[in-house]
């Protein structure tokens, strides 16, 4: 049996696993074991998911319609499963291979980043400003950016999938936006120890 046949059978077993546990979170030794199986149904699951991607492309189905589904722009559907080499990591400007040592969990970090920044959190978007960040994006100029996409693309919505990869010595994760009149991107720069060096508010169509 291929890999691609057994996946329902390890979805079948991840998610059985995991609803167990929590039916009987007064038998489990740790919260950390539910998490581990989380880890394990998650996954599983992005294995399956990606499996289904190909499959509707190969019955027809646009990146447009993918995007849809996934609720995220086409730009990043096609990132995240698209690209030449995609399984390999390869950067899809030059060719070559990228670095898979990304920064553990920055997708979800870059989400509570944006998520903060719309809020007007800016405590917590200037917490893990690198030096550099905090003299050139002081929290007193927040205002100033959120202003400025206002007048640009109207009112925040919605975030999408986060698409991370290595990008030299820094962990860059673009964030699909969502606003009144349109999508736009956000990307934000990590370095090795967690802290930001790059917060941007792009036009998705920038690479």
């Amino acid at each position: 049996m291929s890999e691609e046949q057994d996946l329902p059978t390890q979805l079948e077993r991840a998610a059985q696993l995991l609803a167990d546990a929590l039916r009987h979170t007064d038998k489990v030794p740790s919260g950390l074991s539910t998490v581990q199986l989380a880890v394990s149904l998650r996954q599983v699951a992005d294995q399956a998911l990606a499996t289904c991607v190909r499959q509707a492309r190969e019955a027809g189905h646009t990146w447009q319609e993918l995007g849809d589904v996934l609720h995220t722009t086409r730009q990043a559907a096609f990132q995240r499963f698209g690209r030449p080499g995609a399984s390999a990591n390869v950067n899809p400007g030059t060719g070559a291979p990228m670095s898979e040592d990304v920064l553990p969990g920055a997708a979800e970090l870059a989400l509570a980043l944006f998520g903060a920044f719309f809020q007007g959190l800016d405590d917590e978007v200037v917490a893990d400003f690198d030096e550099t960040m905090r003299a050139q994006l002081p929290k007193e100029k927040l205002d100033d950016v959120r202003l400025q996409l206002l007048d640009l693309v109207g009112a925040y919505d919605s975030a999408g999938e986060p698409f991370v990869r290595r990008i030299g010595k820094h962990t860059v994760v673009d964030v699909p936006l969502e606003f009144e009149a349109g999508p736009m991107k956000g990307r934000v720069a990590y370095d090795g120890d967690s802290r930001i060096a790059g917060l941007f508010v792009l036009n998705p169509e920038v690479g």
